[in-house]
């Protein structure tokens, strides 16, 4: 008997149009990207606050340096080298952080008008 009682959940969208719901939608598929976007973008602050230790590290040594390739060979390195690479590497970083700094930017302003889109229709 207490099954019979209980009640279907209820689809709070159900009562909005199909344009509204597929806004609502098109929105969290949005921030999901988003999130991901974000992610990536601290993968690269990571990076590049690495390698800015690596080149403060390697300016201030005079002797012999070595680089790990491959995480299995380890080889003979200049100072020179290894500061033109990460410095290559840094301004890489740069590039793809100004990259994703502009999708950032488009993302919050597409977001903000479906979400205003969505409010239109929700509040009638």
């Amino acid at each position: 008997m207490e099954e019979e009682n209980q009640k279907a959940p209820v689809n709070p969208l159900a009562n909005l149009d199909e344009e509204t719901q597929r806004k609502i939608q098109e929105l969290q598929m949005m921030e999901q990207n988003f999130q991901q976007l974000l992610m990536q973008k601290n993968s690269f602050s990571m990076e590049a606050n690495e390698t800015d230790f690596i080149i403060a590290e390697v300016e201030k040594t005079d002797g012999e340096l070595s680089r790990i390739i491959g995480n299995q060979v380890i080889i003979k390195s200049t100072k020179e080298e290894i500061l033109k690479d990460m410095k290559k590497k840094k301004e890489l970083i740069a590039i793809r952080m100004e990259s994703i700094d502009k999708q950032e930017k488009q993302f919050s302003e597409t977001v903000e008008t479906i979400r205003e889109e969505i409010m239109k229709k929700i509040q009638g």
